[in-house]
Parts: C-alpha cells; sequence; structure tokens
C-alpha cells in the first residue's frame, strides 16, 4: 500500500471514529485495530492522538467549505445561496449519520487550553464566515455576514439539542427578514 494512501486510510478511520463516538471515547488502539495498521505505521504519520485529530480536522474543514460553497453555486441570488446553505445543512441534519457539527463536536468536548484544536476549528468557522461574506458583498450586505454565521452555527446547536429541524426553518425564517 502507498504511503499516502495508508495515511488517507488512517484519517479515515479516526475520522469516522472522533465523528461517532468522539474524541475522548476514541482510543489509539481502536483506531489501529479499525484501520487493520501496526501502531508503527500510525505513529510513521502521526505523533499523537491530537495530531491526527488536527488532521482530521484540517480535512474536514476543507470538505465542508467545498460542500458548502457547492451548495451556494446551485443558486444564483445571494439570498438564495444563502438559503441554499441552510438548506443543505437541513439535508444533513435528516441524515442518520448525521452527529451534529464535527468542530462544535470537538470543541464541546475538550478543555479551554486546547489551543492547537481551537486554533483549527477557528480556521474552519472563519472560512465559513468568510464564505458569507463573500456572498453578501455584491449586495452591499456584506456587515451581516457574521450575524448569518451566527444562525448557521445556532440552528446547529439547537438541533443537537432538541434533534428537530425547527432551529433551521427560525433561522432561514430572520435570514428573510436580514436580507
Amino acid at each position: 500500500m502507498k504511503k499516502s494512501a495508508l495515511r488517507e486510510r488512517i484519517i479515515l478511520t479516526a475520522s469516522l471514529l472522533f465523528y461517532k463516538q468522539g474524541y475522548s471515547n476514541t482510543g489509539i488502539n481502536q483506531i489501529i485495530e479499525e484501520a487493520d495498521i501496526a501502531k508503527s505505521s500510525l505513529y510513521q504519520y502521526f505523533r499523537s492522538k491530537e495530531d491526527l485529530l488536527i488532521a482530521y480536522l484540517s480535512e474536514t474543514g476543507e470538505s465542508t467549505i467545498q460542500a458548502l460553497t457547492a451548495a451556494a453555486q446551485e443558486h444564483s441570488l445571494p439570498e438564495s445561496k444563502i438559503l441554499g446553505i441552510f438548506e443543505y445543512l437541513e439535508e444533513l441534519m435528516h441524515r442518520k449519520d448525521f452527529y451534529g457539527c464535527h468542530f462544535l463536536n470537538m470543541v464541546y468536548e475538550l478543555p479551554h487550553d486546547a489551543e492547537r484544536i481551537r486554533k483549527e476549528v477557528t480556521h474552519q468557522k472563519d472560512q465559513l464566515r468568510i464564505l458569507f461574506r463573500e456572498i453578501l458583498d455584491p449586495v452591499g450586505k456584506a456587515d451581516v455576514a457574521n450575524e448569518v454565521y451566527t444562525l448557521f452555527e445556532g440552528a446547529l446547536v439547537g438541533h443537537k439539542i432538541y434533534n428537530e429541524n425547527w432551529p433551521i426553518t427560525a433561522a432561514k425564517n430572520v435570514i428573510r427578514k436580514l436580507l
């Protein structure tokens, strides 16, 4: 197996486990066993469990922004683009394998002083804020990008708490009023 393919298998296995059962509940030995690799293979690519978490967050961050951008690009008007992102989120929330926001799940679970992880999560969240700002800038509404971002995060948290659709519906209603 190529080295990059082995690295990707490790990240994929860890990603699935971190997302489904949490970082703290996932052990290195479980990752090694489920990836069907030698311990030395894991440590060849990742010096620590935290390094593996950073790789997971980085790759997930890139794919998340790509998916949200693609959802926006299906529409032409800024308001429709923003609502398209929220509709994509709504579709995710109905999937059986949706366990909430990858990034918020990690932040909830880790101590406040986990700076490397918090920095990676902040980077991903900043990319989302930038996406909202870029969508709204052509119509002179870039100044409400942070409000839209806050509605997005609130919808994620509300869904995680209630496991119901109303938080996203409420967020979309507010966006219609804002834009």
